[in-house]
């Protein structure tokens, strides 16, 4: 069996990796205990979100400089697993946490001392869809409007992260994201959704709003040309290209999930009798079998992100830059991973029988916040394996984040 939660030896002093994987393991209780009060508010409650900013699990990427932790790409493997145990809801939004913060690190140094130097611990929400946005070139800065779905834990987060089209004078349309105090963006009550119902990813609004040059950032600083921030952070995770990170980022709660649900189920089937025959469902070689499969395929699942995420950290060390082959092949696995996943889940589901029909049953609920959290377009294998596809076979990606 591969080991699901690493626990670090003494935790150190600072803030390191270590002592973040420590602290998710260690919250995993709280975050069950608060998880119905959170998918009843329908985003994370104030008590969780308090907990979060304290742990510092959303500095996993950050900068030493600033008192994170820097951590290599892996890490986030480690914090997220733990945490989706808990609570789904309450990790999906830490994985889009971190995920921002570890973009923060390429922007200007005006943008990172305007949101880390008068608060280190910020909650960065975000959505990164440029076509729904369009910016403006204006004296300063840019002027910015548009509407986004899907911006989880926006709900108490201090920033959020847009993307937009922006015209130039040549016709062509490139691609920008954008920081902008939560407080200025309007917030639409839209997440009404079947799973993840904490995560609070509701609807953001902008119409002409204006936002300075340094809170700016092109796309192509996040892939893999030059960005502001390179010359600030000089430790090796941020040479990476970034968008190519999400799929481990993204499918890590999605095995914490799963493995949470499977662990339920095979806590109830000890004691599991059939409704038709009144024999222990345990016996069943059918069942048995299944339980097998599932327990592979999350084993693999997790062994294929931990193996990707080595490999990248290598690649960070060297200096050397990657090619769109390696660049959208750790994307697709990604994706891959997820997808044995919700296969995983399935299977966990069908065992649950008709007891798994009850909204009130915790098997059910993993099932939908699986169903949900697998829709966001980093685990659709169809997408991303096709991207993968035409890299094998030598033709041009078609990804702009790639």
């Amino acid at each position: 069996m591969s080991v699901i939660h690493k626990w670090p030896g003494q935790p150190a002093a600072g803030l390191d990796e270590d002592l973040l994987i420590a602290r998710a393991v260690d919250l995993l209780p709280q975050l069950r205990t608060q998880r119905a009060a959170t998918y009843a508010n329908r985003a994370i409650i104030p008590e969780t979100m308090d907990v979060i900013r304290r742990s510092g699990l959303q500095r996993l990427f950050q900068p030493g400089r600033f008192g994170g932790a820097q951590a290599p790409i892996g890490a986030c493997i480690d914090v997220l697993i733990p945490t989706a145990g808990g609570c789904p809801s309450t990790a999906w939004c830490l994985a889009q946490y971190i995920m921002h913060n570890y973009m923060l690190a390429r922007w200007p140094a005006a943008a990172q001392e305007a949101i880390w130097g008068q608060d280190p611990t910020a909650l960065i929400a975000g959505i990164i869809i440029p076509k729904l946005g369009r910016a403006e070139k204006v004296d300063g800065g840019y002027r910015v409007t548009g509407r986004w779905p899907f911006v989880s834990g926006v709900i108490g987060s201090d920033w959020c992260l847009v993307a937009t089209t922006v015209k130039r004078d040549t016709g062509r349309e490139d691609e920008r994201y954008f920081m902008i105090p939560t407080a200025e963006v309007d917030v639409e009550d839209t997440w009404h959704a079947i799973g993840l119902q904490g995560s609070g990813s509701h609807d953001i609004s902008l119409h002409d709003h204006f936002v300075p040059d340094a809170m700016s950032l092109s796309i192509d600083a996040l892939k893999t040309g030059p960005s502001p921030g390179a010359a600030l952070n000089t430790a090796a995770i941020y040479r990476l290209p970034v968008h190519m990170t999400f799929g481990i980022l993204l499918a890590s709660p999605l095995i914490g999930m799963a493995e949470a649900m499977f662990e339920t189920f095979l806590e109830d089937s000890r004691e599991r009798r059939s409704l038709m025959t009144n024999l222990e469902t345990a016996t069943y070689g059918t069942e048995q079998m299944l339980v097998g499969e599932v327990s592979a395929a999350l084993q693999a699942a997790e062994a294929l992100l931990r193996a990707d995420a080595a490999e990248i950290a290598a690649f960070a060390a060297s200096g050397r830059e990657l090619t769109p082959l390696e660049r959208s092949n750790y994307r697709s696995n990604g994706s891959y991973a997820g997808k044995l996943v919700r296969e995983a889940a399935q299977a966990v589901w069908d065992l649950a029988g008709a007891r798994g029909a009850y909204d009130d049953n915790p098997i059910a609920t993993y099932y939908q916040d699986i169903a949900v959290a697998s829709r966001h377009t980093t685990m659709n294998l169809r997408v991303n394996a096709t991207e993968h596809g035409r890299a094998r076979l030598r033709l041009p990606l078609t990804s702009n984040s790639l």
